[in-house]
């Protein structure tokens, strides 16, 4: 089992951060990973959440007031784990410390984090992916409300890590909601690419490299709850966010409850077959909808069909810049999906500049399960205990298919396609509407 495996994992935790941003708190008394969290110093919440997965041998990299941090965990054993540090006697950035720990590391793989963080994940699934892709380092990857201030990653359709977009950018162009969280999985030989003891950034100058040399770099996407707790405004966000029960909640150990959408005609207004990104606008109700989901711990994931491809009107990747749009648009906004997943294919054939590869059967086309199924797999989601929200009755079909309740909206086809003699669980004017419906029903 790959939980045995994780308990085989050790971790190392960057615990140098002076905090001036948390000035008000740490009073330059306490180093940034030792601020209270819910009257708990942030690092020992990182400690707990590691031991939950079976992760017991960490290495602390400290710096700034860095005996503090000693001081508290000692070994480690009075917390049920063993403790080793690593003392920057000078500021060496987010992978200078890597020339020195890999004499500190045994194991082949291990994790790394920043101690800003405050998580609650299941490693196990990360530890697993990492395995799966052959790659040599997997960073945790996930949407969050403000993309358009947060570095961005961009991934193929494989999940590999193209290349970095710096929140520095003049992004005058459609991105993806593709956040590093600053929680890796390394293979050991990443220290080689810092043979000195200097002063390296762990993004830019190490994960670069590795994406340049070809090494298999992958984006890990999970919706589990992972923040920055590098200021005051963000720890009174977790601190509600715990008192909600949102963070364990969504961690994928349990399952999960999800409101799936489709795409046109719901999440954006219907304008017959949208292949050109200038074709695509939001509801007016979209960003209220899926801010409430966002607050709600019910992950929020689009399924839709796009025979646009099939029908050659357009290729895959343009539907995929029509989704990087609606992921700006909605970023823009505070708000975020959790995923997004379309069908390209189209069984009937007949259309003059039809594409014959994806002019075939499949099983991810609605009302067929495909979708629903991979993102269960994908996403630990109890489907009995999901919804699905459409304009048309393809949508509430599939809904029904997989057996979960389902929602009409009368916006977009608002049912006329008649396809299906259905009956959904509940008929609503437009997406707010079908959402704050479902949410009553918790």
């Amino acid at each position: 089992m790959y939980r045995e495996r994780s308990a085989d994992m050790q971790a190392v935790i960057m615990a140098g951060g002076k905090g001036t941003r948390l000035a008000a708190l740490t009073k330059d008394e306490i180093p940034k990973p030792m601020v209270p969290v819910a009257e708990k110093p942030l690092l020992l919440w990182q400690v707990e959440r590691l031991k939950e997965n079976g992760i017991t041998d960490i290495i602390m990299v400290t710096g700034h007031l860095g005996n503090k941090i000693r001081e508290y965990f000692e070994d480690g054993s009075r917390f049920g784990v063993t403790i080793r540090y690593f003392e920057e006697k000078e500021p060496l950035g987010t992978a200078g410390s890597f020339y020195y720990l890999k004499d500190m590391l045994h194991e082949d793989t291990f994790i790394m984090m920043s101690g800003d963080l405050f998580f609650d994940i299941d490693f196990e699934r990360m530890i697993r992916f990492h395995q799966e892709k052959g790659a040599a380092a997997t960073l945790f990857v996930h949407p969050n409300g403000h993309p358009f201030d947060s570095d961005l990653l961009v991934l193929d359709s494989n999940d590999r890590i193209t290349k970095f977009d710096s929140k520095h950018n003049m992004r005058d162009y459609w991105y993806e909601n593709c956040v590093n969280a600053g929680i890796f999985v390394f293979d050991r030989h990443i220290c080689d690419y810092v043979p000195e003891p200097v002063k390296r950034n762990l993004e830019n100058d190490v994960i670069k490299g590795m994406i340049e040399a070809g090494e298999p770099v992958y984006g890990y996407r999970s919706p589990e709850y992972v923040k920055d707790v590098g200021t005051v405004e963000r720890i009174n966000q977790t601190l509600a966010d715990i008192e909600r029960g949102v963070i364990k909640g969504k961690c994928l150990r349990n399952q999960q409850k999800c409101i799936f959408m489709d795409r046109d005609g719901t999440v954006n207004q219907y304008r017959g077959l949208i292949y050109k990104e200038e074709d695509l606008d939001l509801e007016s109700c979209a960003v209220e909808a899926i801010r409430k989901i966002n607050q709600s711990g019910r992950l929020g994931i689009i399924v839709t069909n796009q025979p646009v491809v099939a029908r050659g009107l357009c290729e895959v990747e343009d539907v995929r810049e029509i989704h990087r749009k609606l992921e700006t648009l909605l970023g823009r906004e505070g708000v975020y999906l959790d995923d997004i997943l379309f069908c390209p294919h189209h069984p009937d054939k007949g259309y003059p500049e039809e594409n014959p590869a994806y002019k075939i059967p499949c099983e991810c086309r609605k009302p067929k399960i495909g979708m629903l199924k991979t993102a269960a797999e994908k996403y630990h989601i109890d489907l009995k205990e999901s919804w699905m929200i459409g304009d048309t009755t393809i949508d509430v079909q599939t809904g029904i298919n997989a057996g979960m309740r389902t929602a009409l909206v009368l916006t977009g086809e608002a049912g006329k396609d008649k396809k299906y003699d259905v009956k959904p669980d509940l008929i609503c004017k437009n997406l707010l509407e079908a959402v704050e419906k479902i949410l009553e029903t918790e």
